[in-house]
């Protein structure tokens, strides 16, 4: 047995042997193994496909000190090793005659041929393997949001808009219909099972929605999601983009992200007698968020832009609530058909987070608010949009920070977050953060110098 699978006589387990013989069949000649950094960009490694079985066997060497956050020069040399469960072919790459592929991989630290601590998969794997010491499988659902912008005459990105579409809009307002036909294509011809796509609030702005799977899985297809959108819509000469807020005054680009656990097979969140059909181990894990909310946000808001779209009046939560009814808190109850789809929805995260540290960070606090019995507060089913500074402080909401240093200085406080990450990938993660925070406050931005340069 390999990890708990069948091993074949070449010592390659099942799956490992279903990929070589895939590969074969399909005759795939290249394969991309690929990995994230610390910040969530998608890294990868071209190998020839008959080295496959030497990427199972062995693992595929490469320099870890070009990537960011990973380890110093002198302590270089990584190994990656691929989960054959993430097997797919690249639909923007197949060929007549041949095709290419990907395998997501593992870091292994080749100093002690143990998994590197700044992989970020490997952090989501240390809190998946914790809650399943407490008897729980946890499901994620994303619902990211992106823009698609023409491309210039040299191919580089803008900020011109593809349509004029408004929310659900259909052709032809929305001409990008076509565009979101095609990426859906790709996307289930790589194994995803797509729920729904339509055209976001604001124009050239789109969702698309894909079933819900374990939590690797899915920060998984939330990695591959980004990089299938971004090649199709090449493919149509347009740019798409999951920058948070490319546009101001207008709505920006969330992934709300729906979180659910199961014990023993069934739903832990469900409870038919409670008000809200939720049980207390689902109460203790919303509270649990709501608890470091403010340490989440500098994981799954990690860029300087993303707090110019969590800002109130744009449809983004910023306020440290729950409700079963509006979108205006942190976190939302949706309405659920059956007793297996109850669950919670985080509104917050968007989609230029690293999802295995975003979700690594959000399960670990509502695993803490669980393990502390958290009392979740009562759900606030009015507007807080609407409500002054006093009414918010009368019901006790607190706001989340209102920039990437104010989220980070949070992020420095919160052991429980801090432990989630580690320490290397804390310590690179913040000071990667400081860096940015402060490099965009020594910058004068055009809005400064049209407004101030005459007038004083």
């Amino acid at each position: 047995m390999t990890n708990g699978k069948p091993v074949t006589d070449g010592g390659l387990s099942e799956t490992e042997q279903e990929v070589l013989d895939e590969i074969e069949e399909k005759n795939v000649d290249f394969l991309r193994l690929q990995f994230t950094d610390i910040l969530g960009t998608v890294k990868n490694v071209s190998v020839p496909a008959e080295q496959a079985e030497k990427a199972f066997t062995d693992g595929i060497y490469f320099d870890g000190s070009s990537i960011e956050g990973f380890v110093r020069i002198q302590e270089s040399d990584m190994r990656l090793k691929p989960d054959p469960e993430t097997f797919a072919i690249l639909p923007w790459r197949q060929r007549e005659e041949t095709a290419s592929a990907r395998l997501i991989c593992d870091v292994i630290n080749t100093s002690t041929n143990e998994p590197f601590e700044g992989d970020p998969r490997r952090v989501l794997k240390n809190v998946l393997e914790r809650a399943d010491d407490m008897g729980y499988t946890v499901n994620a659902a994303p619902e990211p949001e992106f823009f698609l912008f023409e491309e210039d005459e040299r191919g580089r990105a803008t900020t011109e808009l593809s349509d004029f579409g408004g929310y659900f809009d259909l052709a032809p307002k929305d001409p990008a219909s076509d565009v979101r036909r095609d990426i859906i294509k790709g996307l289930e011809d790589m194994g995803f099972e797509i729920e729904a796509s339509h055209h976001e609030v604001a124009e050239s702005q789109h969702e698309i929605n894909f079933e819900y799977d374990d939590a690797l899985t899915t920060a998984d297809n939330v990695a591959t999601f980004r990089t299938v959108v971004r090649a199709i819509a090449a493919e149509h000469d347009l740019h798409a983009t999951f920058m948070p807020k490319p546009i101001a005054e207008i709505n920006g680009s969330g992934m709300h992200t729906h979180f659910s656990l199961f014990e023993d097979g069934e739903n832990a969140f469900h409870d038919e007698d409670d008000e809200f059909n939720l049980s207390e181990t689902a109460h203790q894990f919303l509270a649990g968020i709501l608890e470091h909310a403010p340490a989440i946000t500098a994981v799954s808001n990690p860029t300087v832009n993303s707090y110019k779209r969590l800002v109130p009046g744009y449809e983004a939560p910023v306020y440290v609530a729950w409700s079963d009814r509006n979108r205006s808190a942190l976190i939302r109850k949706p309405a659920a058909r059956v007793p297996a789809a109850s669950r919670i929805e985080a509104r917050f995260p968007d989609p230029s987070c690293n999802p295995y540290l975003a979700f690594a960070a959000l399960i670990s606090a509502g695993l803490d608010g669980i393990e502390q019995g958290l009392d979740a507060p009562d759900p606030v089913r009015e507007n807080i949009y609407e409500f002054d500074a006093e009414k918010r402080e009368e019901y006790g909401i607190e706001t989340l920070p209102s920039n990437l240093g104010e989220a980070v200085d949070a992020l420095e406080a919160d052991d429980t977050v801090l432990d989630t990450l580690g320490d290397h990938i804390s310590e690179k993660f913040i000071e990667a953060k400081r860096e940015e925070h402060t490099g965009y406050r020594i910058q004068v931005s055009d809005w400064e110098k049209e407004r101030y340069l005459e007038k004083f």
